[in-house]
């Protein structure tokens, strides 16, 4: 399959074009309206610093049902004891860093440029995008961030910096999901970590068809706080 390169109109092409890894296309930008349009369309950008703008629809594609996620004994423990104060839409700019901090950290490299985190928070001021911390001792332990739209949440990234904190976070998350009638969490590609918490792999077919599904409801913009 060929890779497309995006011009500056506002288009992508269709997802079931992608090459065999999942990447689409190259190039455009990281404006607000195409990134909107993109995670509309089951697309999503995923590119190192010294690359262009690479926009990925993987087959399969890794969901999480909010109301199957799975919760250990160990942090179930830990949600019971409250270690953590956990806040909505708080600290979006510090987590977001903090996620890009913790992997070049670990050697593992990161995709959240200064690009990619300048217009996440642009998406954030916009009412678009949102972050859940966890707080202990007034030091943010852990957090996550992504994209809302209709009832659909698309996750981008987490980080922890004490023992269970991400997890808290995406055990609220999940259950202010539930709470709003979210359909579905999109884990993008799969993790061992996102699997044993109860997500699984869809054909990309089947995850377009929730999506379109969940983008029928209206987008709650602005935010979580």
């Amino acid at each position: 399959m060929p890779v497309f390169l995006l011009a500056e109109n506002l288009v992508f092409p269709p997802v079931h074009l992608s090459t065999k890894e999942g990447l689409l296309a190259v190039g455009g930008d990281l404006s607000p309206d195409r990134l909107l349009l993109a995670y509309k369309s089951g697309i999503f950008p995923w590119y190192s610093g010294d690359e262009p703008i690479l926009w990925w629809s993987p087959d399969p594609r890794l969901v999480l049902y909010p109301r199957e996620l799975k919760r250990s004994t160990s942090l179930r423990k830990t949600l019971r004891q409250r270690r953590f104060r956990v806040t909505l839409d708080t600290a979006f700019e510090r987590v977001i860093r903090k996620c890009a901090q913790v992997r070049i950290a670990n050697g593992t490299g990161t995709w959240i440029t200064p690009e990619m985190e300048r217009a996440y928070c642009r998406l954030h001021r916009l009412g678009y995008a949102h972050s859940i911390e966890a707080w202990h001792a007034d030091q943010l332990a852990g957090g996550l961030y992504g994209i809302s739209l209709g009832r659909a949440f698309f996750g981008e990234s987490m980080f922890s910096a004490q023992s269970d904190a991400s997890k808290v976070c995406l055990s609220h998350l999940a259950h202010h999901l539930i709470e709003r009638g979210f359909h579905l969490i999109d884990c993008q590609v799969p993790t061992d970590h996102m699997l044993r918490m109860g997500a699984r792999l869809l054909p990309r077919s089947d995850f377009i068809v929730l999506l379109n599904e969940a983008l029928r409801y209206p987008t709650r913009v602005g935010s979580w706080a």
